[in-house]
């Protein structure tokens, strides 16, 4: 997968909801299930032209979106700390014993449950 793919999932899955109906539809059908621009313009009864345009204005609205509420990156900034805080943890699982090493245990099970 590019990394443009894993881009326009992750706006689709934060931002999809805030398009319209057939906006949804068709960068759905484009996107996620494949279907080439004439596909569903055949099904849709429209131009391939007119499904292109849809798509691009649906993309176009989810990176304004993105650019003013930022759910995508602060996810990746998340994802970024995890690792970092599972790092530390397991540093001082090495230095510790005890109850203090059980709860760095507890601390990393939490953490891989947030990752997933």
């Amino acid at each position: 997968m590019t990394a443009d793919t894993v881009m326009r999932t992750m706006l689709f899955d934060f931002y999809g909801e805030l398009l319209t109906k057939k906006q949804r539809e068709y960068f759905d059908l484009h996107y996620n299930e494949d279907l080439s621009l004439q596909e569903i313009a055949e099904q849709s009864g429209v131009s391939r032209q007119a499904v292109w345009d849809i798509i691009r204005r649906a993309e176009a609205l989810m990176q304004k979106f993105e650019g003013k509420i930022g759910l995508v990156s602060r996810l990746g900034g998340q994802k970024q700390k995890l690792k970092e805080l599972s790092v530390l943890i397991s540093e001082i699982s090495e230095k510790t014993d005890g109850e203090t090493k059980k709860l760095c245990e507890k601390a990393s099970e939490v953490i891989k449950t947030l990752e997933d």
